[in-house]
């Protein structure tokens, strides 16, 4: 690895995503880009993705760009030379594809309709039918007021909420969680992509890609308690999720830092950013340590000294989870 590459990549870090995320191990504190020059080889891969221009033409995300953002995280993340290439990788023709978004915070912080519309170009593209697509989330309103288009039936990507469907009749249980799932999870998706955003959360620290699934139940306000502990890790466990989910794509086009979930335009940041990678748990470690940095160039305390680390990521890589690896010294990230 020549030194100029090196220095590229440390220079990502410190002016595109405002500095390098700040690791915390037992031994003290490291810089991910320490971390990201591990081999390629590594257990474990997680794709930063930036681009300084994403919004060249003002405060709307330009569709290009963020198509050949995505392009480049997928490609690097299969480690293939064309995108396409990637996501035949990831899906095959026949199969029914589920995108959860998250659509909570309104069009100021949810996934951005333009990030969305790629990711469905890209997967007819790869051989899926257009209308074996469903872009969805919990409530078909959310939808709307986060900008996307409802759709149903026809030869078209679909999109609505489990509102108009409902959830299973029958509780599925893991652990601490006892749940009714989404029809459009257990009838609809073969194929789960998850498409969350990077925010704060009051109770639980963070919410990323994980806590993202508490909007494919009927009861998530019962897990909030302890700061969402174990229960986030506990509910991926449930085969109907595992067994599908194939890949996250964060959007951290926007991202927040404090007050979340709901959007606080005053604690968020234009971080024209994607985090994507087929380990939640790697990703959300990832993500979280992202805020931190950005919470300290802010001058506010750490998530731990505030009391709502979130510590159910380290639950969902423990050893009765084995959703995926927390331990930065596994994680290979890779900026582009």
């Amino acid at each position: 690895m020549n030194t100029s590459h090196i220095a590229s990549r440390r220079n990502f870090l410190k002016q595109a995503l405002s500095g390098a995320a700040v690791l915390s191990t037992g031994s003290g504190t490291k810089l991910l880009a320490d971390v990201e020059q591990r081999p390629a080889q590594a257990k474990l891969r997680v794709v930063v993705a930036h681009d300084a221009l994403l919004r060249s033409a003002g405060s709307t995300v330009d569709s290009q760009r963020i198509l050949a953002l995505l392009d480049r995280a997928m490609q690097s993340l299969y480690d293939r030379d064309r995108p396409l290439e990637a996501w035949r990788k990831l899906v095959r023709p026949g199969e029914l594809v589920g995108v959860k978004v998250n659509t909570l915070g309104g069009r100021g912080i949810s996934s951005n309709p333009q990030l969305v519309a790629a990711i469905c170009e890209r997967l007819q593209q790869a051989g899926i039918k257009a209308g074996d697509i469903v872009v969805w989330d919990r409530d078909t309103d959310e939808l709307e007021r986060a900008g996307f288009h409802v759709a149903e039936g026809g030869n078209r990507v679909q999109c609505y909420g489990t509102d108009r469907v409902d959830y299973e009749q029958d509780l599925v249980a893991y652990g601490s969680v006892g749940s009714r799932l989404s029809k459009i999870l257990t009838q609809r998706s073969d194929v789960l992509i998850n498409v969350p955003v990077l925010k704060d959360h009051d109770g639980a620290g963070v919410t990323i890609a994980l806590k993202n699934m508490y909007g494919v139940i009927h009861n998530p306000n019962k897990y909030h308690p302890n700061g969402c502990n174990p229960y986030v890790a506990d509910l991926n466990m449930l085969p109907e999720i595992r067994t599908r989910m194939r890949l996250t794509i964060c959007d951290a086009t926007t991202a927040m830092y404090e007050g979340g979930p709901a959007f606080k335009p005053e604690h968020s940041w234009e971080c024209n950013s994607l985090l994507v990678s087929q380990d939640p748990v790697a990703l959300d470690y990832t993500g979280w340590q992202i805020i931190e940095r950005k919470r300290a160039e802010h001058g506010l305390k750490t998530l731990e000294t505030e009391q709502r680390a979130p510590s159910y990521i380290a639950t969902a890589a423990d050893a009765q989870h084995r959703l995926g690896i927390n331990d930065p010294r596994k994680i290979s990230t890779v900026e582009i």
